[in-house]
């Protein structure tokens, strides 16, 4: 490993990770809310059905294949055996290509029968011109599992807001001029979709140029590696059950969009375009709650490598210490975006969905379930991830596989309720990952010799927000006291963010909610931890 990438700890290559995220979710943020304003809940609806039915080919091609990589690069890297780490990369990227090129062709070639089986015709452009995204991820899932391997999560930050900043410039332009010159919402959702496969076309050429670079700067190394074959049967082995669970649990989420749509159809008795609507603005409410929850895939991204290496080595002490420091920063950032979330459902839909109405009540229901869901999300992606780097693969496939099906049963029983309707989504969502929540960590209690505290690690950060959630409820009901009516939706966002934020920051501190050990694992962290006293 290089000097750089040694130098590289958890938390450094989290906060490297979740810094790029931040980039990419205001990139994000610039793209989304105008989209939907530009092609309405209808368009925005089709955008997302492409983005769900690429997600499912996603997780097949790429899910469990670059975790397993970087987990067997981890265990090579930090015995110092990089022929093994030579032959793992070049192993690994034959697979990946030959998955990609499958699944780019299938989404592309069906683009209209998928478009059908969710009960959206119209969205088969917006997936065709998706399809190529499965073949260029694959490609950047090579890379970035080399990378991540060695604990060098630069590359992929930096790859990450190549992507965002093609999809917010290219999309929105041909959003726009397909828009003008068609005038139809199905093209114009599709222009949208072109960003994301430019954007992870260019990523993956940036991320070859780079790793060409680092692969042959490999120290040379003469032990004996193992064949082609049984790397690719031991990397399967790992991968395979990852994918069943990540690619099953969005399966899932595909026939979730299935269930839904049809009980709205044809039990509610909505027509297309009131449903098409009603999903426009779900989607909305669910590209908000992954805003704060894609902050923990870094430190899901970051913990693998790091327990892996710590285990080869047998440091049993610093396994724990560093599951416990990723629960405690999960927990500060989860903890603190879904109360505020539940609590300001309301002024947050109103000013990034820009709805009003039957809209916005529609809205403010569905964020304020999705708000609590993310707490029970983040604990599963890190739980997920702490017994994957441990080797117990085939636990968190069962759990997320138990929980899928009783979000798909939720579903169908509620949203035929014509009193919740489309509600029961989010509703389903919530029973899912807190089914998933309990029973991972049941498992690691019974799998695990010295498992992590979960729940004692966030309780001070479950205070603080508790705390903060006070706070940011009486700032709001203080401005509508003080102005009425006449609260704008920014002033009624900010404020009690940006009050909360400040009493969230003090609490933490003062409950000593991130220790000193945690600061210091962190880039510049003494000086973190002198200035915050800890």
């Amino acid at each position: 490993m290089s000097k750089s990438s040694k130098s590289q700890t958890f938390l450094h290559g989290t906060m490297l990770l979740a810094l790029s995220t931040a980039i990419v979710k205001v990139i994000g943020a610039l793209y989304k809310i105008p989209l939907n304003a530009i092609i309405g809940p209808e368009g925005f609806g089709y955008f997302n059905t492409a983005y769900e039915i690429y997600t499912v080919l996603l997780m097949v091609s790429s899910a469990g294949l670059p975790v397993a990589m970087s987990r067997m690069i981890s265990q090579a890297n930090s015995l110092g055996n990089y022929r093994e780490v030579r032959k793992i990369y070049r192993t690994c990227r034959t697979i990946f290509l030959i998955i990609g090129l499958a699944g780019g062709i299938l989404m592309t070639v069906f683009c209209r029968q998928l478009a059908a089986f969710q009960e959206q015709p119209d969205a088969w452009a917006a997936i065709g011109a998706l399809g190529p995204c499965a073949f260029f991820i694959c490609l950047i899932s090579t890379y970035r599992g080399f990378f991540q391997g060695q604990s060098n999560m630069m590359p992929t930050s930096v790859s990450q807001v190549l992507e965002a900043v093609c999809k917010l410039v290219i999309g929105m332009g041909a959003a726009l001029l397909v828009w003008r010159y068609t005038n139809s919402i199905p093209l114009a959702a599709a222009g949208a979709i072109l960003g994301v496969t430019v954007g992870t076309a260019l990523s993956a050429l940036y991320l070859k140029l780079i790793c060409h670079k680092s692969y042959k700067a490999l120290p040379v190394t003469e032990e004996e590696v193992p064949s082609s074959g049984k790397i690719a049967k031991t990397l399967l082995a790992i991968a395979i059950p990852i994918t069943i669970g990540s690619a099953g649990l969005q399966l899932l989420t595909m026939l979730e969009t299935k269930i839904y749509m049809s009980r709205l159809l044809e039990v509610l008795d909505y027509t297309q375009k009131q449903a098409d609507n009603m999903k426009g603005i779900y989607n909305m409410t669910q590209t908000i709650f992954n805003m704060p929850c894609a902050f923990i895939n870094p430190i899901t991204i970051s913990i693998i490598p790091a327990i892996t290496a710590q285990l080869t080595l047998k440091k049993d002490k610093e396994v724990k210490a560093t599951e416990e420091s990723g629960v405690r920063i999960t927990g500060l950032i989860a903890l603190p975006c879904a109360v505020g979330l539940f609590l300001l459902a309301e002024p947050v839909t109103a000013l990034l969905g820009g709805y009003s109405g039957e809209d916005l009540r529609l809205s403010t229901s569905l964020m304020s379930i999705l708000g609590i869901c993310i707490v029970f999300n983040a604990i599963v992606l890190l739980t997920t991830a702490i017994m994957q780097a441990h080797g117990n693969v085939t636990l968190p496939v069962i759990n997320m596989f138990i929980g899928g099906v009783l979000k798909l049963a939720v579903i169908f029983i509620l949203t035929g309720n014509p009193n919740i309707g489309i509600l029961g989504a989010p509703i389903g969502t919530l029973a899912c990952y807190v089914c998933i929540t309990a029973l991972n960590l049941i498992a690691m209690r019974k799998v695990f010799k010295n498992p992590p505290a979960v729940l004692k690690s966030l309780f001070r950060a479950v205070l603080a927000a508790a705390i903060m959630g006070v706070a940011v409820f009486g700032t709001s009901k203080g401005l509508h006291l003080v102005m009425g009516g006449n609260v704008s939706k920014l002033i009624g966002c900010a404020v009690p963010i940006l009050v909360g934020a400040v009493v969230y920051l003090i609490a933490v501190v003062k409950l000593k909610a991130i220790t000193r050990e945690d600061c210091l694992l962190l880039p510049k962290g003494e000086k973190i931890a002198n200035l915050l006293r800890l």
